[in-house]
């Protein structure tokens, strides 16, 4: 999802529709995000799917943070199906954050607020309260360095609670990704497990402030309560090899 470096003009993003669909978009070589018109929570792409399965391991989490709005998918996702969830949504683009009534983003509220500003400083000002942190913050370049810094992922390990879980998107195509899943492992004392999508094009990281990761084997897992078991069974497939 969109998110602009603090070193450039943010770029204004356009929305691309058709009788079924609206996204995102940057250019027209890329779907930065996209909605159904018929089900606006869904979650369309495929990463999206696998970035939730922190829910495989916290299936109730009190409060989440999540760097780049987008379209919103990942913020509706988790405002309409964890009701007791609070979420904190970082978005550094304010051409983005003005296209949120576009694709139904959530009005602000007690549980809820998207916030103006470069999440890799907002998430500096956050010591042990987010239960997962999720990291999506792509631009018209791709990847901003400054989410992928050493200083990036310690802020992120400090922002959350125990056993707190940050999950990141990286392209397939990011060069730099080894660099960066090295970086992870460094800060998260190697507690950090890759899955990737079946088309090959995304590498989702999931990376614990603990051990719960080294022992997610044989763990108790559930669906979160406010989910249909038919939306869990769409949703965890992918996920399983968080288990493995």
């Amino acid at each position: 999802m969109p998110e602009s470096t603090s070193s450039r003009q943010p770029v204004r993003p356009f929305i691309y529709a058709t009788t079924t669909s609206r996204s995102l978009m940057f250019s027209r070589n890329e779907i930065q995000s996209r909605m159904w018109t018929r089900n606006p929570y869904a979650l369309n792409l495929e990463y999206t799917r696998l970035m939730m399965g922190f829910l495989l391991l916290n299936p109730e989490p009190r409060r989440i943070a999540m760097v780049g709005l987008g379209g919103g998918s990942l913020a509706k996702f988790c405002y309409h199906y964890l009701p007791s969830s609070r979420i904190d949504v970082f978005e550094i683009n304010p051409h983005v954050i003005a296209m949120r009534d576009s694709f139904l983003v959530p009005d602000d509220d007690a549980r809820f607020a998207v916030l103006l500003g470069d999440g890799a400083d907002l998430i500096q000002r956050y010591r042990d309260e987010y239960d997962a942190v999720l990291v999506d913050g792509y631009d018209v370049n791709g990847l901003p360095e400054q989410l992928t810094t050493p200083a990036f992922y310690e802020g992120c390990l400090r922002a959350l609670a125990p056993d707190g879980l940050m999950v990141c998107n990286f392209h397939a195509s990011n060069a730099n990704y080894l660099r960066c899943l090295g970086r992870i492992k460094q800060r998260f004392a190697g507690s950090a497990v890759e899955v990737s999508d079946t088309s090959q094009a995304h590498r989702i990281v999931f990376a614990c402030k603990g051990d719960l990761l080294k022992r997610r084997t044989g763990l108790p897992t559930r669906k979160p309560e406010a989910m249909s078991a038919e939306l869990w069974s769409r949703i965890a497939p992918g996920i399983w090899p968080l288990l493995d």
